[in-house]
């Protein structure tokens, strides 16, 4: 029984429609295209903590030497007090970093994407002032990676998209 089920999972999993994102690797429709999207420069602290991971997930070799996409980001990062106490003190925070992009195409100007992504993360405030702000930078850097992962997911689908299209 367990080698018929070995035969014919396979045979089922090719039928409903599954297809490896990055087919091909390096080689690959996907990761060329991710390798040629040229990151705008975006505002800020956090803009710098985006774009930074942006280009590490977008471009593990090194910086394009052409693009054929542009992608434009513009961030809001906020933080607000949840928790408050019996004497008018934050014991929680809130941060909350929200992302709209666009894949823009370099050649045509034509926006092939505008889209949002975000993520948010709770932080505990504490006595220590210092602990308190090192938990909202330290949920700033994890909130960009989080973000940037969004959006080169997003963006890998629409290129997988694309090059599955005649």
């Amino acid at each position: 029984m367990k080698r018929l089920l070995a035969f014919f999972l396979p045979l089922a999993l090719a039928a409903c429609g599954l297809q490896p994102m990055y087919a091909g690797g390096a080689s690959g429709a996907v990761a060329q295209g991710l390798a040629g999207i040229a990151v705008s420069p975006i505002e800020g602290k956090a803009g710098w903590l985006v774009r930074n991971a942006l280009n590490d997930r977008l471009h593990p070799a090194g910086p394009p030497s052409g693009s054929r996409y542009r992608l434009d980001v513009r961030l809001d990062d906020k933080l607000e007090g949840l928790g408050i106490l019996s004497d008018d003190t934050v014991s929680r925070e809130r941060r909350t970093l929200r992302a709209r992009y666009q894949l823009v195409d370099a050649a045509s100007g034509e926006i092939v994407i505008d889209a949002t992504a975000g993520s948010d993360a709770g932080i505990d405030v504490v006595s220590s002032e210092y602990s308190t702000i090192a938990a909202e930078q330290t949920a700033l850097e994890n909130l960009s990676k989080q973000v940037a992962d969004r959006i080169v997911s997003r963006v890998s689908l629409q290129l997988r998209d694309a090059a599955a299209r005649p």
